[in-house]
């Protein structure tokens, strides 16, 4: 019933941008007052956080290897949760997870979307 399904994912040279988007069904962030966050993975890496924005106040924090490069940005009306990419280096390869945190320790991922930085 609860998924988050990541879009946007794909194959970018350095320099170029993209948009990742998550939709949540199931629940909605308002509601639960979700904190949201994007997580990224690396081949032979450890799962990462990139950016996370809080659920009332809509604060943001960013990875120190991602200021200034990406800004994340929520819709709780429409339940989804953005990470804007830009300048985007060959480092920054990794498939990229959506992150909802609620009250009580409820927690959901997404299944993930591949970004493919590359000439």
């Amino acid at each position: 019933q609860v998924q988050l399904v990541e879009f946007g994912g794909g194959s970018v040279q350095p320099g170029g941008s993209l948009r990742l988007s998550c939709a949540a069904s199931g629940f909605a962030f308002s509601d639960y007052t979700y904190d949201m966050s994007w997580y990224r993975q690396a081949p032979g890496k450890e799962r990462e956080l990139v950016a996370q924005i809080t659920s009332i106040l809509h604060t943001t924090t960013y990875a120190d290897s991602v200021k200034g490069r990406c800004t994340i940005s929520r819709d709780n009306a429409q339940n989804t949760v953005y990470l804007q990419m830009n300048s985007l280096k060959a480092e920054d390869t990794a498939v990229y997870y959506c992150n909802a945190r609620g009250p009580h320790g409820a927690e959901y991922w997404g299944k993930g979307t591949l970004v493919t930085v590359s000439s």
